[in-house]
Protein backbone atom coordinates (compact mmCIF):
# COMPACT_ATOMS: atom_id res chain seq x y z
CA UNK A 1 0.00 0.00 0.00
CA UNK A 2 2.85 2.94 0.77
CA UNK A 3 3.98 2.18 -2.85
CA UNK A 4 1.04 2.70 -4.25
CA UNK A 5 0.44 6.00 -1.35
CA UNK A 6 3.69 7.27 -2.41
CA UNK A 7 3.33 6.95 -6.69
CA UNK A 8 0.30 9.03 -6.00
CA UNK A 9 1.08 11.64 -4.25
CA UNK A 10 4.46 11.95 -6.47
CA UNK A 11 2.34 12.15 -9.26
CA UNK A 12 -0.21 14.51 -7.68
CA UNK A 13 2.55 17.31 -6.62
CA UNK A 14 0.43 19.04 -4.08
CA UNK A 15 -2.26 17.47 -1.55
CA UNK A 16 -4.67 14.55 -1.97
CA UNK A 17 -7.16 14.05 0.29
CA UNK A 18 -7.18 11.09 2.83
CA UNK A 19 -10.53 10.13 1.55
CA UNK A 20 -9.54 10.23 -2.07
CA UNK A 21 -6.71 8.06 -1.43
CA UNK A 22 -9.30 5.49 0.20
CA UNK A 23 -11.68 5.53 -2.57
CA UNK A 24 -8.84 5.00 -5.19
CA UNK A 25 -7.50 2.28 -3.78
CA UNK A 26 -10.11 0.76 -1.98
CA UNK A 27 -8.98 0.74 1.44
CA UNK A 28 -9.66 2.42 4.78
CA UNK A 29 -8.87 5.78 6.54
CA UNK A 30 -6.19 3.75 8.42
CA UNK A 31 -4.82 1.83 6.08
CA UNK A 32 -3.63 4.99 4.45
CA UNK A 33 -2.29 6.39 7.78
CA UNK A 34 -0.79 3.79 8.40
CA UNK A 35 1.09 3.60 4.76
CA UNK A 36 2.06 7.61 5.41
CA UNK A 37 3.62 6.71 8.53
CA UNK A 38 5.42 3.78 7.14
CA UNK A 39 7.06 6.38 4.40
CA UNK A 40 7.99 8.61 7.10
CA UNK A 41 10.07 6.13 8.98
CA UNK A 42 11.85 5.75 5.84
CA UNK A 43 12.41 9.29 5.42
CA UNK A 44 10.03 10.45 3.79
CA UNK A 45 8.82 13.84 4.80
CA UNK A 46 5.28 13.93 4.49
CA UNK A 47 2.95 17.15 5.76
CA UNK A 48 -0.94 16.72 7.04
CA UNK A 49 -3.24 19.06 7.50
CA UNK A 50 -7.07 18.45 8.07
CA UNK A 51 -9.31 18.53 4.64
CA UNK A 52 -6.47 19.17 2.58
CA UNK A 53 -5.14 16.03 2.89
CA UNK A 54 -1.10 14.60 2.26
CA UNK A 55 1.28 16.42 0.51
CA UNK A 56 4.59 14.75 -0.40
CA UNK A 57 7.59 17.52 0.82
CA UNK A 58 10.91 15.65 0.22
CA UNK A 59 12.26 12.09 -0.04
CA UNK A 60 15.40 10.44 0.75
CA UNK A 61 17.76 9.28 -1.94
CA UNK A 62 16.49 5.73 -1.81
CA UNK A 63 16.69 2.63 -3.85
CA UNK A 64 13.67 0.68 -2.57
CA UNK A 65 10.39 -0.54 -4.52
CA UNK A 66 8.09 2.15 -3.26
CA UNK A 67 10.62 4.64 -4.51
CA UNK A 68 11.66 3.48 -7.96
CA UNK A 69 8.17 2.17 -8.29
CA UNK A 70 6.88 5.91 -7.76
CA UNK A 71 8.67 6.88 -10.64
CA UNK A 72 7.96 4.16 -12.92
CA UNK A 73 5.83 3.99 -15.76
CA UNK A 74 6.38 1.40 -18.03
CA UNK A 75 4.39 -1.47 -19.59
CA UNK A 76 6.49 -4.49 -18.30
CA UNK A 77 9.87 -3.53 -17.67
CA UNK A 78 10.60 -2.96 -14.13
CA UNK A 79 6.80 -3.84 -12.95
CA UNK A 80 8.24 -6.99 -11.23
CA UNK A 81 10.78 -5.64 -8.72
CA UNK A 82 13.55 -7.06 -6.31
CA UNK A 83 15.29 -4.44 -4.27
CA UNK A 84 18.40 -5.23 -2.27
CA UNK A 85 20.11 -2.83 0.75
CA UNK A 86 23.13 -4.92 -0.23
CA UNK A 87 23.78 -8.13 -2.19
CA UNK A 88 26.88 -9.60 -4.03
CA UNK A 89 25.83 -8.84 -7.42
CA UNK A 90 23.01 -7.96 -9.33
CA UNK A 91 23.31 -10.06 -12.01
CA UNK A 92 24.42 -13.16 -9.83
CA UNK A 93 20.70 -12.31 -8.19
CA UNK A 94 18.58 -11.65 -11.25
CA UNK A 95 20.46 -15.28 -12.74
CA UNK A 96 18.89 -16.87 -9.63
CA UNK A 97 15.71 -15.43 -10.26
CA UNK A 98 15.33 -16.56 -13.83
CA UNK A 99 15.63 -20.06 -12.51
CA UNK A 100 13.03 -19.41 -10.23
CA UNK A 101 10.78 -18.70 -13.30
CA UNK A 102 10.31 -14.89 -12.74
CA UNK A 103 8.89 -13.52 -15.56
CA UNK A 104 10.30 -11.29 -18.60
CA UNK A 105 11.58 -7.43 -17.46
CA UNK A 106 12.17 -8.43 -13.88
CA UNK A 107 14.39 -5.42 -12.96
CA UNK A 108 16.69 -6.14 -9.62
CA UNK A 109 18.65 -3.44 -7.54
CA UNK A 110 21.31 -2.85 -4.79
CA UNK A 111 22.38 -0.10 -3.11
CA UNK A 112 25.38 -2.13 -2.29
CA UNK A 113 27.65 -4.87 -4.16
CA UNK A 114 30.12 -6.83 -2.54
CA UNK A 115 31.18 -9.23 -6.01
CA UNK A 116 30.25 -6.26 -8.72
CA UNK A 117 32.01 -6.92 -12.13
CA UNK A 118 32.58 -5.08 -15.32
CA UNK A 119 33.99 -6.05 -18.82
CA UNK A 120 36.02 -8.66 -18.78
CA UNK A 121 36.01 -9.68 -15.18
CA UNK A 122 37.19 -5.91 -14.16
CA UNK A 123 35.43 -5.41 -10.48
CA UNK A 124 32.66 -2.91 -10.48
CA UNK A 125 33.73 -0.29 -7.42
CA UNK A 126 30.35 -0.44 -5.67
CA UNK A 127 30.18 1.34 -2.66
CA UNK A 128 26.78 2.27 -1.03
CA UNK A 129 24.33 5.54 -1.44
CA UNK A 130 26.29 6.72 -4.19
CA UNK A 131 25.42 4.54 -7.43
CA UNK A 132 23.19 2.10 -9.28
CA UNK A 133 23.67 -1.39 -9.59
CA UNK A 134 20.74 -2.84 -11.24
CA UNK A 135 20.18 -5.88 -13.45
CA UNK A 136 16.99 -6.78 -16.29
CA UNK A 137 16.04 -10.03 -16.61
CA UNK A 138 15.05 -11.14 -20.04
CA UNK A 139 13.43 -13.84 -22.19
CA UNK A 140 13.37 -12.55 -25.89
CA UNK A 141 12.25 -14.99 -28.63
CA UNK A 142 15.74 -14.14 -30.55
CA UNK A 143 18.09 -16.28 -31.94
CA UNK A 144 21.24 -16.27 -29.63
CA UNK A 145 23.69 -15.18 -31.66
CA UNK A 146 21.49 -11.79 -31.40
CA UNK A 147 21.37 -11.58 -27.55
CA UNK A 148 25.20 -9.46 -27.69
CA UNK A 149 23.18 -6.79 -29.55
CA UNK A 150 21.12 -5.95 -26.41
CA UNK A 151 24.04 -4.34 -24.53
CA UNK A 152 24.35 -1.63 -27.42
CA UNK A 153 20.50 -1.19 -26.76
CA UNK A 154 20.90 -0.49 -23.18
CA UNK A 155 23.64 1.63 -23.10
CA UNK A 156 21.22 3.89 -25.54
CA UNK A 157 18.91 3.72 -22.88
CA UNK A 158 21.31 4.83 -20.46
CA UNK A 159 22.47 7.54 -22.10
CA UNK A 160 18.98 8.77 -23.16
CA UNK A 161 18.01 8.88 -19.48
CA UNK A 162 20.73 10.37 -18.53
CA UNK A 163 20.59 13.45 -20.79
CA UNK A 164 16.42 13.31 -19.84
CA UNK A 165 17.68 14.10 -15.96
CA UNK A 166 20.19 16.27 -16.52
CA UNK A 167 18.62 18.49 -19.11
CA UNK A 168 20.83 18.24 -22.28
CA UNK A 169 22.98 16.50 -25.10
CA UNK A 170 25.65 15.59 -22.52
CA UNK A 171 25.54 11.44 -22.48
CA UNK A 172 27.09 9.74 -25.61
CA UNK A 173 28.14 6.49 -25.90
CA UNK A 174 31.71 4.92 -26.17
CA UNK A 175 31.26 2.23 -28.22
CA UNK A 176 30.23 -0.72 -27.97
CA UNK A 177 27.93 0.14 -24.51
CA UNK A 178 29.99 2.42 -22.35
CA UNK A 179 27.88 6.08 -21.55
CA UNK A 180 30.32 8.86 -21.26
CA UNK A 181 30.18 12.62 -19.51
CA UNK A 182 32.65 14.81 -20.44
CA UNK A 183 35.16 12.19 -21.85
CA UNK A 184 34.86 10.13 -18.71
CA UNK A 185 33.04 6.60 -17.88
CA UNK A 186 29.59 6.85 -16.32
CA UNK A 187 27.93 3.85 -16.60
CA UNK A 188 28.91 0.06 -18.01
CA UNK A 189 27.09 -2.56 -18.94
CA UNK A 190 27.20 -6.58 -18.39
CA UNK A 191 25.58 -8.91 -20.50
CA UNK A 192 25.13 -12.51 -19.25
CA UNK A 193 22.57 -15.16 -20.88
CA UNK A 194 22.09 -18.96 -20.68
CA UNK A 195 21.17 -20.54 -23.74
CA UNK A 196 21.07 -23.81 -25.57
CA UNK A 197 22.14 -24.23 -29.48
CA UNK A 198 18.86 -22.77 -30.46
CA UNK A 199 16.80 -20.77 -28.03
CA UNK A 200 17.69 -18.70 -25.05
CA UNK A 201 16.46 -19.60 -21.72
CA UNK A 202 17.24 -15.88 -20.18
CA UNK A 203 19.25 -12.80 -20.77
CA UNK A 204 20.61 -10.82 -17.91
CA UNK A 205 21.61 -6.92 -18.53
CA UNK A 206 23.46 -5.45 -15.63
CA UNK A 207 24.01 -2.38 -15.49
CA UNK A 208 26.13 0.28 -13.16
CA UNK A 209 26.05 3.72 -13.21
CA UNK A 210 27.75 6.59 -11.27
CA UNK A 211 25.45 8.76 -10.11
CA UNK A 212 26.33 10.69 -6.68
CA UNK A 213 30.20 9.55 -6.73
CA UNK A 214 32.20 12.33 -5.74
CA UNK A 215 35.76 10.94 -5.48
CA UNK A 216 36.79 7.94 -7.47
CA UNK A 217 40.36 5.79 -6.44
CA UNK A 218 43.48 7.00 -8.74
CA UNK A 219 43.18 4.20 -10.73
CA UNK A 220 39.73 4.80 -11.72
CA UNK A 221 41.22 8.20 -13.43
CA UNK A 222 38.99 7.49 -16.26
CA UNK A 223 35.22 7.66 -14.49
CA UNK A 224 33.46 10.15 -13.66
CA UNK A 225 29.64 10.57 -11.74
CA UNK A 226 26.84 12.80 -12.65
CA UNK A 227 27.09 14.66 -9.45
CA UNK A 228 30.49 15.70 -10.69
CA UNK A 229 29.64 16.32 -14.19
CA UNK A 230 26.51 18.92 -13.26
CA UNK A 231 27.68 19.81 -9.39
CA UNK A 232 24.63 18.71 -7.82
CA UNK A 233 22.69 15.35 -6.43
CA UNK A 234 20.30 13.50 -8.64
CA UNK A 235 17.62 10.59 -7.20
CA UNK A 236 18.75 7.36 -8.57
CA UNK A 237 15.27 6.09 -8.43
CA UNK A 238 13.92 8.38 -11.28
CA UNK A 239 16.88 7.37 -13.40
CA UNK A 240 16.20 3.95 -12.96
CA UNK A 241 12.84 4.68 -13.68
CA UNK A 242 14.22 6.65 -17.02
CA UNK A 243 16.58 3.92 -17.86
CA UNK A 244 13.55 0.92 -17.73
CA UNK A 245 11.33 3.77 -20.09
CA UNK A 246 14.08 4.19 -22.97
CA UNK A 247 15.06 0.41 -22.67
CA UNK A 248 11.27 -0.70 -22.97
CA UNK A 249 11.38 1.86 -26.37
CA UNK A 250 14.16 0.53 -28.03
CA UNK A 251 13.89 -2.84 -26.89
CA UNK A 252 10.66 -3.29 -29.02
CA UNK A 253 12.50 -2.01 -31.98
CA UNK A 254 15.26 -4.07 -31.62
CA UNK A 255 12.74 -7.15 -31.50
CA UNK A 256 11.03 -6.26 -34.67
CA UNK A 257 14.11 -7.30 -36.80
CA UNK A 258 16.36 -8.89 -34.09
CA UNK A 259 18.98 -6.41 -35.05
CA UNK A 260 19.43 -2.30 -34.67
CA UNK A 261 18.37 -1.56 -38.26
CA UNK A 262 15.74 0.68 -37.05
CA UNK A 263 18.18 2.14 -33.90
CA UNK A 264 21.03 2.93 -35.79
CA UNK A 265 20.89 7.01 -36.59
CA UNK A 266 19.41 6.49 -32.74
CA UNK A 267 22.67 4.66 -31.58
CA UNK A 268 24.64 6.74 -34.11
CA UNK A 269 23.17 10.45 -32.50
CA UNK A 270 25.00 9.19 -29.19
CA UNK A 271 28.15 7.83 -30.58
CA UNK A 272 31.24 9.66 -29.09
CA UNK A 273 33.48 8.04 -31.19
CA UNK A 274 31.81 8.65 -34.37
CA UNK A 275 34.03 10.63 -37.09
CA UNK A 276 37.16 10.73 -34.80
CA UNK A 277 40.46 8.70 -34.77
CA UNK A 278 40.21 5.82 -33.11
CA UNK A 279 42.86 2.84 -32.37
CA UNK A 280 41.76 -0.26 -32.79
CA UNK A 281 43.18 -3.01 -30.33
CA UNK A 282 43.34 -6.47 -31.74
CA UNK A 283 45.51 -9.01 -30.37
CA UNK A 284 48.52 -8.94 -33.17
CA UNK A 285 46.59 -6.60 -34.98
CA UNK A 286 46.88 -2.68 -33.83
CA UNK A 287 46.11 -0.57 -36.03
CA UNK A 288 44.39 3.74 -36.74
CA UNK A 289 41.35 4.69 -38.36
CA UNK A 290 38.28 6.42 -38.40
CA UNK A 291 34.83 5.48 -37.07
CA UNK A 292 31.77 5.82 -38.90
CA UNK A 293 29.09 4.89 -37.02
CA UNK A 294 28.01 1.50 -36.70
CA UNK A 295 26.13 -1.24 -38.92
CA UNK A 296 22.81 -2.66 -38.11
CA UNK A 297 24.76 -5.66 -36.19
CA UNK A 298 25.89 -3.34 -33.69
CA UNK A 299 29.97 -3.86 -35.06
CA UNK A 300 31.93 -0.36 -35.57
CA UNK A 301 32.41 0.53 -39.17
CA UNK A 302 36.48 1.93 -39.17
CA UNK A 303 37.90 3.26 -42.30
CA UNK A 304 41.75 2.77 -42.35
CA UNK A 305 44.40 4.55 -44.36
CA UNK A 306 44.32 2.48 -47.57
CA UNK A 307 40.28 3.23 -47.57
CA UNK A 308 39.22 -0.28 -46.40
CA UNK A 309 36.54 -0.23 -44.30
CA UNK A 310 36.63 -2.82 -41.10
CA UNK A 311 33.64 -3.97 -39.03
CA UNK A 312 34.72 -4.19 -35.96
CA UNK A 313 33.19 -7.01 -33.62
CA UNK A 314 33.08 -5.96 -29.85
CA UNK A 315 33.66 -9.46 -28.31
CA UNK A 316 36.96 -9.25 -30.16
CA UNK A 317 38.50 -6.26 -30.03
CA UNK A 318 38.76 -2.52 -27.82
CA UNK A 319 38.76 0.44 -29.40
CA UNK A 320 40.23 3.74 -27.85
CA UNK A 321 40.45 7.00 -29.30
CA UNK A 322 43.63 7.87 -30.24
CA UNK A 323 44.01 11.04 -27.95
CA UNK A 324 42.68 9.62 -25.11
CA UNK A 325 39.67 7.11 -23.96
CA UNK A 326 36.99 8.62 -26.17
Amino acid sequence: MKDEVLAALRERGGYVSGQELCDRFSVSRTAIWKAVSKLKEEGYEIDSVPNRGYCLLTSPDAMTEAEIRSYLHTEKMGKSLVCFADTDSTNIQAKLLAEQNAPDGTLVCSDQQTKGRGRRGRAWDSPPGEAIYMSLLLRPDIHPEHASMLTLVMGMAVADAINELMGGESAGIKWPNDVVLKGKKVSGTLTEMSTEMDCIHYVVIGTGINVNTQKFPKELDQATSLRLAAGHNFRRAELIALCMKYFEKYYALFERTEDLSLLIDEYNRLLVNRNREVRVLEPGNEYTGLALGINSQGELLVRRENGRVDEIYAGEVSVRGVYGYV
